[in-house]
């Protein structure tokens, strides 16, 4: 290829690249990922163990705070260090995305808390925030999308099998899923 062909070439890449990641959101933290699914695991080993309803919905909402919290703080550092704004238009749009079916989780936990129907909250879990994580991930870079379908294949497991994997299950989501995949978005999207 001659060299001017070549060097426009590259323009032309370049130029496709920045209108690329003009519209989507980037700064996914993969490291913030693992720490979030290493807890994750943390939490199911525990929850395991728990008999009490309540106690169980504790330890899990409580990882879910604690999991939102730490994946907020790594979203934001990683945005800083690549000069993201947090509030550009690809963030609002990410943030918005992955909201909506968390905010859906939530009311349907109580419902199903209020109900006696807390076995079946695994399977809506996973579902949903493998929901938030497609939607909010169709911003973002491939892997995330991606990590958001494991998370629903995990949740239909969730739903056809005895409840008492429910526990099992949510490790190999919110423990498994998030160390694997994070580190993948570590090691190929900047950390």
């Amino acid at each position: 290829m001659p060299p001017h062909q070549a060097r426009a070439a590259d323009h032309l890449q370049y130029i496709r690249d920045t209108m690329e990641r003009a519209g989507s959101f980037t700064a996914v933290s993969g490291w913030g990922q693992a720490l979030v699914g290493t807890i994750g695991l943390a939490a199911a080993a525990l929850a395991m163990r728990v008999v009490e309803p309540a106690l169980w919905l504790t330890i899990w909402l409580g990882v879910a705070v604690a999991g939102a919290t730490i994946a907020a703080v790594a979203i934001s550092r990683k945005a800083n260090r690549l000069g993201i704004p947090m509030f550009s238009r690809p963030a609002r749009r990410f943030a918005l995305a992955f909201a909506t079916p968390l905010a859906a989780g939530a009311v349907l936990t109580a419902v199903f808390y209020r109900d006696g129907l807390i076995q079946h909250l695994p399977g809506m879990w996973l579902l949903l925030f493998g929901t938030a994580v497609v939607s909010g991930g169709a911003m973002s870079v491939r892997l995330v999308p991606t990590m958001g379908f494991c998370f629903m294949a995990v949740a239909i497991a969730a739903v056809l099998v005895p409840a008492a994997w429910g526990d099992l299950l949510m490790g190999v989501g919110f423990g498994g899923l998030n160390i694997v995949f994070g580190v993948l978005i570590a090691v190929k999207h900047g950390g």
